[in-house]
């Protein structure tokens, strides 16, 4: 599902708003679903990725659709702002810097290999987000991170220890789920 200009534009200026609500009272906005059409109220799992100047700043997201997806981009980008455990909390000399990118995941669906060369040639680079699953061990690379890692061997090696796997590490135990995302911003 592909949202329009306008509902995409709102998602944006909602995140922004959690985040200003945040720096004012310290709390994610709360969100009053009846003010927004059907389409941001489905239930959709979302990343909210902050950046200044092209860096990092703070990421946080879910892979699961557990909430609608108006709630789901305010708590994420309060949570982005000011719990990011790689990051102090966002200070208000940061606001007016921040690029906010709203990424809107697909649900997960299982990736059949049968070795790990299987699996990296069936990864699509810049397309597939990634959860990587190893008993209690789990990882997950959105899309956009191919920018950085556009090799699907490196990709897969950086998601292991992302996971806090070695990056040569292999078992028949791994899991491997694929998800799109529609990016905003």
């Amino acid at each position: 599902m592909s949202l329009n200009k306008e509902h995409q534009q709102r998602l944006l200026n909602l995140a922004k708003s959690s985040i200003q609500h945040g720096l004012q009272t310290g709390r994610p906005l709360k969100v009053n679903l009846a003010d927004f059409p059907a389409e941001l109220t489905e239930h959709r799992a979302t990343f909210v990725t902050l950046q200044i100047n092209h860096q990092l700043r703070g990421c946080i997201g879910m892979l699961e659709a557990i909430r609608p997806l108006a709630e789901d981009i305010a708590e994420n980008a309060f949570l982005a702002a000011f719990r990011d455990p790689r990051f102090p909390p966002l200070a208000d000399d940061e606001f007016g810097k921040l690029e906010i990118h709203l990424s809107i995941l697909t649900p997960a669906e299982p990736v059949s290999f049968t070795s790990e060369q299987d699996l990296i040639s069936q990864l699509q680079p810049g397309i597939d987000g990634l959860i990587l699953e190893e008993r209690r061990r789990r990882g997950t690379f959105l899309p956009s991170v191919w920018e950085q890692i556009p090799e699907p061997e490196q990709f897969l090696r950086h998601l292991k220890q992302k996971a806090g796997l070695a990056p040569d590490y292999w078992s028949e135990n791994i899991k491997i789920y694929r998800y799109r995302t529609e990016m905003i911003g």
